[in-house]
């Protein structure tokens, strides 16, 4: 089996690959919103009556799509590439969005079909949820080292000139 596909990530400039995972992202939310409607109608789920199916469509377009879109943004402005943490970021926090997502959509689910959720399905949620923040916290790090540069180095933002 070849994998020549997978590795186009790893060659793409760190704008390019904020961009392709944010488009992915907004793919998926909207992908979401529509089972969960299918869904929920097919299996005779009662209308307003709470499913963790419902919030995947928001986690998707939120912590995905418009998240991964300021951080293109940041990148654009405080190329914060350049930190050796912002590989770290983008692979642990699409691995905790996704995770987190599977999660939701798993139990979501069940709960439509009315079956109960199990403790694996909320431990595993919890390890995503520890990747969100951990993204987070390296998205913080690499840019807090793109800002605060010694006082030798040059300016990431130049001052407008007068």
């Amino acid at each position: 089996m070849r994998l020549d596909h997978l590795v186009i990530l790893r060659r793409e400039s760190p704008m390019q690959k904020l961009f392709y995972a944010a488009f992915a992202y907004m793919i998926l939310g909207v992908a979401s919103g529509l089972f969960y409607r299918e869904f929920t109608k097919a299996n005779d789920f009662p209308e307003g009556q709470f499913t963790q199916l419902g919030l995947v469509h928001t986690h998707l377009l939120t912590l995905g799509f418009i998240v991964l879109l300021i951080v293109l943004v940041i990148e654009k402005v405080f190329v914060i590439s350049k930190s050796h943490l912002f590989e770290w970021f983008f692979w642990v926090y699409n691995a905790g969005v996704l995770v987190t997502s599977a999660m939701l959509t798993w139990h979501g689910s069940l709960t439509v079909m009315g079956e109960e959720s199990t403790s694996a399905i909320a431990g595993i949620a919890g390890l995503g949820h520890i990747a969100l923040t951990a993204g987070m916290v390296l998205l913080f790090l690499a840019l807090r080292s793109r800002i605060v540069a010694p006082k030798d180095a040059p300016s990431v933002v130049e001052a407008p000139t007068a």
